[in-house]
């Protein structure tokens, strides 16, 4: 009986052991939850700019398509592109045609007037990317066709064209208040088209944020550009054709 219940005390915890064990166990607890809070907090974060960097990635694969097999959009203007600001953000125009379509219907071709601009929302005020697509010859070159949603969440969207030496932030004149065509030697934007564009899309990290927007950047060479050189009555301009490869990031 003795030695029972002597074998019974050998195995027993003591106090000590028991507190110890226990204070161990809470710090182990403790430390998962603040794992596994801080994955569900970098995943609130994470998950959101995840979904605007796809749709940034998208968006500007989808210009640079279109920019790169751009084409005169009409006899009088080639390539139009107007430097405009929404509530102090950028909010540019950009109007041109392209070869880049695949004809849908009978009587379509590859080519295809496309527009580029933001649009606010009625109802939630917020600014979206939105593009315009016409696949026939139109009187007005600058409207009509399809309209389609790009990207929402945008907060500023700019154009700057390159003409082999230089960035412009406007490209192009209407008839409306075209200039004497004795300036175009001296400000080649006026008319032709450019050798490449640079566009800058600002879109919102996530809905609920008042932080900085997120700034995605590319720049499309146009690769049809030296097929069409601007005229200066009548005549080729000395614009030159083996223009420098523009410089910024892909």
């Amino acid at each position: 009986m003795n030695i029972l219940c002597s074998q019974r005390r050998a195995s027993a915890f003591t106090l000590i052991e028991l507190v110890i064990s226990a204070a161990v166990g809470a710090m182990i607890l403790t430390g998962a939850y603040l794992c596994l809070n801080a994955g569900l907090a970098g995943q609130k974060i994470i998950g959101p700019r995840s979904d605007v960097l796809q749709t940034a990635r998208v968006s500007l694969a989808m210009i640079s398509a279109d920019l790169r097999a751009a084409c005169p959009l009409d006899k009088d203007f080639a390539f139009l592109g107007v430097h405009r600001l929404l509530q102090e953000a950028n909010a540019d125009n950009l109007d041109f045609a392209t070869h880049h379509y695949t004809p849908r219907h009978d009587r379509e071709g590859d080519f295809c007037e496309v527009s580029y601009f933001m649009e606010q929302d009625k109802e939630s005020g917020k600014y979206s990317l939105w593009r315009r697509r016409n696949p026939t010859i139109a009187l007005d070159s600058l409207s009509g066709g399809s309209r389609e949603e790009i990207a929402q969440g945008v907060q500023g969207l700019k154009f700057e064209y390159y003409d082999g030496d230089d960035w412009y932030d406007t490209w192009g004149q209407s008839t409306k208040d075209k200039k004497p065509s004795t300036s175009l030697k001296d400000e080649p934007n006026l008319s032709g088209m450019p050798k490449a564009v640079r566009v800058t899309l600002y879109l919102a990290p996530d809905s609920g944020s008042n932080a900085p927007p997120l700034v995605f950047q590319t720049v499309a060479r146009l690769e049809l550009s030296d097929s069409f050189l601007p005229t200066v009555g009548g005549t080729p301009s000395d614009t030159s054709t083996n223009a420098a490869s523009p410089g910024g990031n892909n």
